[in-house]
């Protein structure tokens, strides 16, 4: 890939994904796959303005071998260092990019019943922290080809030829190959919050889904939430786009509001695993039975790492003539199929669902029906004859989508 398309990637990540102000600190979080566009993600945030930019890197074998050989207290434990670090974060807000890479199968063989116990004693302990910045900072997720992971995309393809198809097939869902990709995300950003507007005057009360594959199921949403999509602002009024890609338009739903069954139709990728085929059924807002043709215990592992782990974050709206579901390309990767077509997220909602919420404390939102939960797990599940319906706080039936498309 040319060195030129590679900066204006990477300026367009600093510059409109984290949206990095003159003075910030930045985080970088990333594999090893793409040292070189590492490189000049860092300069290019240094550019926009950022005083001091961190690179924290991760590997899969590495991780690997954590899970393998330190015991279950010591991966428990949070050392004091860490959570120096974390109160530094909260203090000076920094901006968080991640860039993803990793393998969809990396993480296979681990033991993940470690894992999940491992996450469950340190969340507690960082919770806290995260509470704290929660709605105050810029974030972004943007991707970047490893070579595991084209192989996965491309099996039939050699390894070079597969990573330059991956790098295509980001920069065009990312809007990262035009000639002008900040006024592209700005024109997208446009059309999105224009279907945020419609939606927001409806004054829906609930959704109810229905697909051929066996969803059916409804959810209720939240008197004063409201749906979101493109880009976000800080309470400073610092605009960022979290992810890149983003089709959708979303919001959280009332805890304990959904009914019925839903069916997942793109692979999830969770914790380096793949699990395929699934359903999962809700009762009184709770999931409370799920299947899966692969991986089945992983997805009751999810479920269960919290108690807010079983409810709802986020109600997403993705057309399936999205440009992402175009590409004919299964990504195994939720940044990318996440935005194919509609899909359900399993655990934390967020506050910025609600409208006018900066005047209210985390602890206020979540007290109107916001989920909390250590986990967020995206999972998919539009179709190409999905129908989507809202009914209004007065009863009325609204078309939302058709033929798995919007119908407004």
């Amino acid at each position: 890939m040319k060195k030129s398309v590679l900066k204006q990637y990477a300026r367009l990540i600093a510059v409109k994904g984290a949206g990095i102000q003159k003075g910030q600190e930045v985080v970088i979080r990333c594999g090893l796959d793409q040292i070189d566009f590492i490189t000049i993600l860092t300069e290019e945030c240094y550019k926009a303005g950022a005083a001091k930019v961190s690179v924290e890197f991760n590997h899969q074998a590495i991780s690997k071998l954590h899970y393998k050989y330190r015991t279950l207290k010591n991966l428990s434990k949070v050392e004091n260092w860490e959570i120096e670090k974390l109160k530094h974060r909260v203090e000076k807000l920094p901006a968080l990019i991640y860039i993803d890479s990793e393998d969809p199968d990396g993480m296979k063989g681990v033991n993940q019943v470690k894992v999940s116990k491992s996450n469950q004693a340190i969340y507690p302990i960082t919770k806290p922290y995260r509470d704290a910045m929660e709605g105050k900072y810029q974030w972004c997720i943007a991707a970047v080809p490893g070579e595991k992971w084209a192989k996965k995309v491309f099996p039939n393809d050699r390894k070079s030829v597969a990573m330059e198809k991956l790098w295509d097939a980001i920069l065009k869902t990312a809007r990262a190959d035009g000639n002008n990709p900040v006024e592209d995300w700005n024109n997208h950003n446009k059309n999105l919050q224009s279907r945020c507007d419609y939606l927001n005057s409806l004054g829906i009360a609930k959704l109810k889904y229905s697909s051929s594959n066996g969803t059916d199921f409804e959810v209720g949403l939240i008197d004063n939430g409201i749906f979101i999509g493109g880009c976000e602002k800080t309470p400073s009024g610092v605009e960022y786009n979290p992810n890149m890609p983003s089709e959708e338009v979303f919001t959280s739903p009332m805890k304990g509001k959904a009914e019925g069954i839903v069916y997942s139709t793109k692979p999830l990728s969770y914790r380096g695993e793949l699990i395929e085929d699934f359903s999962i059924t809700f009762k009184d807002g709770k999931a409370v039975d799920c299947s899966a043709k692969k991986n089945e215990d992983l997805l009751k592992d999810m479920i269960s790492m919290d108690e807010g782990a079983a409810y709802l974050g986020e109600c997403s709206l993705i057309p399936y003539d999205s440009p992402i579901r175009n590409t004919e390309i299964t990504f195994f990767n939720t940044l990318f199929d996440e935005n194919a077509c509609c899909h359900l997220a399993l655990g934390m909602g967020f506050m910025e669902c609600i409208k006018d919420h900066n005047n209210y404390s985390l602890e206020e939102v979540r007290d109107m029906g916001i989920n909390d939960s250590q986990i967020h797990v995206d999972f998919m599940i539009g179709s190409v004859d999905m129908k989507i319906d809202a009914i209004t706080k007065e009863g009325k039936i609204v078309p939302i989508f058709r033929d798995g498309n919007w119908a407004f």
